[in-house]
This record gives C-alpha cells, sequence and structure tokens, in this order.
C-alpha cells in the first residue's frame, strides 16, 4: 500500500486542502479527506495497472505492484487503500456526522458506477470498439474515470466549511456526480 501512494502529483489531495483553505478550514482539519481521496486514487491506478485491464509494467517509472509483487497481492492492496479511503472519511475531526456521511456518499458516488468506474468501463469498452471515440464518447469517459475525482476533491473543502459547493465545482469543471448537501 505504501509503494503504491509514493511519487506521483497528488493534485486530488491539494484540491481538497485548498479547497478548505480558500473557506477558513484549518490544514489540520481537512487532512483526512485530502488522504482519502489519494488512497482511492492509488487503488484505482493499482488496478488500472492489472492485466486484465491495462496491463502496464510501470507507474511512475518504478514496476507497478502486480509485477513488484503479484497480481493477488496488487489486488489487496487497492482493495485495503478502497476500504482506507472511506474509513478515512469517518474522521470525527473533519466535522459533524452529516459532514462525514456527506464526505463518503460523495466519494462512493464518484467513484462508483456513476463515476471512475463508469469511466473505466467505458475505457475499456473503448479499446475494443475497432473505432475512433467521438469527441462526446470521450468527454463522458473523461468525466467519470478522471472528472469525477476531480469535482469531489474540489468540492470536498465546502462541505468540511458547511459552504456553498457552486463556486468550487465550477472551477472543476462541474464532471461528475456532485455531492450531497448535509445541512
Amino acid at each position: 500500500m505504501r509503494y503504491a501512494v509514493r511519487g506521483g502529483k497528488r493534485l486530488r489531495g491539494f484540491l481538497v486542502l485548498e479547497g478548505a483553505r480558500m473557506l477558513g478550514v484549518p490544514e489540520g482539519r481537512a487532512i483526512s479527506a485530502a488522504a482519502a481521496i489519494e488512497a482511492l486514487h492509488a487503488y484505482s491506478l493499482i488496478h488500472d495497472d492489472l492485466p486484465c485491464m491495462d496491463d502496464d509494467d510501470l507507474r511512475r517509472g518504478l514496476p507497478t505492484v502486480h509485477v513488484k509483487w503479484d497480481e493477488a497481492t496488487a489486488v489487496l492492496a487497492g482493495d485495503a487503500l478502497q476500504t482506507l479511503a472511506f474509513e478515512l472519511l469517518c474522521d470525527p475531526g473533519l466535522g459533524t456526522p452529516e459532514v462525514r456521511v456527506a464526505l463518503v456518499e460523495g466519494l462512493a458516488q464518484a467513484s462508483g458506477i456513476d463515476g471512475m468506474v463508469l469511466g473505466q468501463a467505458l475505457d475499456i469498452a473503448a479499446e475494443t470498439a475497432g473505432h475512433p471515440l467521438t469527441l462526446e464518447e470521450i468527454t463522458a469517459l473523461q468525466a467519470g474515470k478522471t472528472g469525477a475525482l476531480i469535482t469531489f476533491a474540489a468540492e470536498a473543502g465546502a462541505v468540511i466549511a458547511g459552504a456553498d459547493r457552486g463556486p468550487l465545482r465550477a472551477y472543476a469543471g462541474g464532471a461528475g456526480p456532485r455531492l450531497p448537501d448535509c445541512g
């Protein structure tokens, strides 16, 4: 798990922290949400690299998890990072139970069948389609595969602050499912 979270841009975590900071939330209060989105993103990369998906041997210039160890270890490390993400969103330091539930629900939606998983499924289907994707199809694929987690990350700081998510949603481009209201 540690191996999989090393390196990278940490863009999603940065967006959580900066969105929270802009709304007066101290970093210490938002750090669990930033760590959660990074754990979930790392899980998605581990699974994306597997032979049954993109079959990549390198990630960030290093052997992928399934190459360094084996496929079973990679699946389990990814599964553990996914569940860790939701555990981190249960941190009482993030705020009220309503805030934490809104974050859990939002991340579940952004990473699930209407978000990242949908985008990955569209990506796999596109590889076997035998024809180039249209701009509309590419946009839908990326809105799920990448955009839904970016939108969650951009809005999470506002959820933690109990503020209007509209400006941060607009900044994220509004892709993917919207975080639920918590108040």
